[in-house]
């Protein structure tokens, strides 16, 4: 079957297809904070050169692909939202506090491609740039530890913002139907954390700037 495909050049990424990719997306943050500003002097002295991280995780991803002509397309993507962890460390004071606050991050995106070479290529590497719009839900804050439940026991807030898509990638076509998208982007997002807790409203921003890795496996209709 394989050899036959060959032959007759019988791959898929050409005008007026839709390719359905389901797999899994590793979310990488690059995190740094900004000026953190709190209504508390004690919050305030002690969270100055402050930082975060969060760690790498996984989830799973889901593309659709239509393409407008035989090099252009445009792919919608969505996924289970992945929770993200956020390690708070405060110099200041030389104290640390994993786990410190926790989120679901929503980021669907739409991407422009353009596929490199023809449709009957069984190797297909592309360039893609598009958008998102990153929001955050199930925000919650470690009230277990003191000093964080004092800060942000009351309540912990992130800011939805839109963000630009940097995208590249290479469809390994399997047959005239089944296929193999393998990319990774780039996606710059910011985002202002507010926290309130007993008579403390503390906030900064927060830039995530994750790299994701994906792989999917696709169905041509």
């Amino acid at each position: 079957m394989t050899a036959t495909l060959l032959a007759t050049g019988a791959f898929a990424q050409k005008a007026g297809d839709n390719i359905i990719g389901v797999g899994i997306a590793s979310i990488n943050p690059n995190v740094s904070m900004g000026t953190v500003t709190s209504n508390s002097p004690t919050f305030q002295g002690a969270l100055i050169g402050s930082s975060a991280d969060i760690a790498p995780t996984t989830t799973l991803s889901v593309g659709w692909l239509h393409m407008y002509t035989d090099n252009f397309g445009v792919e919608v993507t969505i996924g289970i939202p992945p929770k993200l962890i956020v390690d708070l460390n405060a110099p200041a004071t030389h104290a640390t506090y994993p786990g410190a606050s926790s989120a679901k991050s929503l980021s669907p995106t739409a991407v422009a491609k353009y596929l490199f070479r023809t449709s009957t290529d069984q190797l297909r590497p592309y360039l893609g740039l598009g958008v998102t719009h990153a929001s955050f839900k199930s925000i919650a804050a470690n009230t277990a530890d003191p000093t964080v439940n004092a800060m942000a026991g009351t309540s912990a807030s992130l800011s939805a913002s839109w963000a630009p898509v940097y995208n590249a990638g290479v469809i390994y076509n399997i047959d005239d139907k089944w296929s193999i998208n393998a990319s990774i982007s780039y996606i710059p997002i910011k985002t202002t954390a507010t926290f309130i807790g007993s008579g403390a409203v503390t906030s900064g921003d927060l830039t995530i700037n994750p790299t994701d890795y994906v792989i999917r496996l696709g169905y041509r209709f």
